[in-house]
């Protein structure tokens, strides 16, 4: 299976950094709340994608070693390909630092309760993200 992208599960206690996608109809899910992360670039490997994206939507940098659980996934909207899901944790003023780089329309903390049960939020990642947090209790 062929992977196509990496996104990153970040806590910060009981919350989870999110950000809603723009609402343009050409790109999938226009307007429902992410995850941090996205299309892997050349050759990278999951981890590296994981952290550029980061890096590129929040203006967070995280040293690699922060990473917990990483779970590959088939996409449900691209059969044959996968997408690398990572945990990291994060401190309340690394997320009070986060800024929204040149995609999405809002980035902010959401109680991952609402998050999972959001009717908005992308459809496979509730699921993922109650799955991966369940893992590391």
């Amino acid at each position: 299976m062929r992977w196509k992208g990496a996104k990153l599960v970040l806590t910060c206690g009981d919350s989870l950094l999110v950000l809603r996608r723009d609402d343009i109809p050409t790109i999938n899910w226009p307007g429902c709340w992410d995850l941090p992360g996205g299309a892997r670039e050349g050759d990278e490997s999951p981890q590296a994608c994981a952290l550029r994206e980061l890096l590129e939507e929040t203006g967070l940098r995280l040293d690699p070693a922060r990473l917990g659980a990483a779970h590959a996934r088939e996409l449900p909207h691209r059969p044959g390909h996968a997408g690398w899901y990572f945990h990291a944790e994060i401190t309340p003023a690394e997320a009070a630092s986060a800024v929204l780089g040149d995609e999405g329309a809002e980035l902010r903390l959401m109680p991952v309760a609402e998050f999972v049960a959001h009717p908005a939020a992308v459809p496979h990642f509730p699921a993922i993200v109650a799955e991966m947090l369940e893992l590391r209790r």
